[in-house]
């Protein structure tokens, strides 16, 4: 008979064996302890004990407790995963996650997360510190660009202005060809320039790189950012929100919608409109919340 949280840790032990990310595999570990803690509660101390009705309830519990659809989905899916390990090392000899078949992701997307003006400012002011990170956040914040854009700009794609105008800097595709040349305010311009500065001395051509001058992964990015939300105390978001909080509030500040489309890259004017709809939902909100 094995215990649940040894199994756990065996569960771990694999997934590093795998080769999974320390991103992918820390996930793993959060939705599985959630689970162990949940079964705790109702007395489960051993893997073979676990019923297919202590499973379903514990999805009921997280929707109780104001988990959303795709939290759901996530901690559903991992406890799949769990139990097919268990079922592969034959620690159990019937399966009580398949009930979690039923439990799928609503098709219904939920709508873009806007960073507020007090939460982008607490993004700048806790990361200001960190040359080189606060270059990344306010390129990422001042051009609306993707992160998979960010890692692939090279030192000779930014150019700094002379004179009145503003700087250029070229967006490339996966292949490295040029995809699109936007416009670089003197925000970041100087957070660029400034990062320049104190840039490790290497040969690579990328811009933003480690402190072992190698280029710096998408993943690289994603786990500093959420440690600086965590830190600056803003809650549900990722690193893609500050591309969406780039396109409502120039939208909301007046900037032109074919400007903000350029600068995003977007295909269709119309995944840009999209932005509209919620300043207009924004607006309405505003006008019940301050009424007389």
């Amino acid at each position: 008979m094995v215990k649940i949280k040894e199994a756990h840790q065996k569960f771990i032990n694999h997934l590093k064996e795998k080769g999974h990310s320390p991103v992918t595999i820390a996930s793993y570990d959060r939705h599985l302890k959630d689970l162990i803690d949940f079964l705790a509660e109702v007395k489960k101390e051993y893997v073979h004990r676990i019923t297919a009705e202590d499973l379903e309830k514990f999805i009921h519990y997280l929707k109780s407790k104001g988990y959303t659809n795709k939290s759901i989905t996530a901690k559903a899916t991992t406890t799949k995963t769990f139990f097919k390990f268990l079922i592969i090392n034959e620690y159990i000899t019937n399966n009580p996650a398949t009930i979690l078949e039923k439990f799928k992701q609503t098709t219904e997307k939920s709508e873009p997360r806007i960073l507020s003006t007090v939460e982008y400012r607490a993004l700048r002011d806790v990361t200001r510190k960190d040359i080189r990170n606060y270059a990344i956040v306010e390129t990422l914040l001042q051009t609306g660009i993707k992160i998979g854009e960010l890692t692939r700009i090279r030192i000779n794609d930014v150019s700094f202005r002379k004179g009145p105008g503003y700087g250029r800097l070229v967006i490339r595709n996966t292949k490295g060809e040029i995809d699109r040349i936007i416009p670089l305010n003197n925000i970041a311009e100087k957070a660029i320039a400034d990062y320049l500065k104190v840039r490790p001395k290497t040969k690579e051509k990328i811009l933003f790189v480690t402190k072992n001058g190698k280029p710096l992964l998408v993943r690289n990015i994603r786990v500093f950012i959420k440690r600086y939300y965590q830190k600056a105390g803003i809650v549900d978001a990722k690193v893609h929100d500050l591309r969406h909080t780039f396109c409502a509030h120039h939208l909301k500040k007046g900037t032109s919608l074919l400007v903000v489309a350029k600068m995003a890259g977007h295909k269709k004017l119309s995944t840009t409109e999209k932005y509209l709809a919620l300043i207009g939902k924004e607006k309405e909100d505003q006008i019940e919340k301050n009424a007389l």
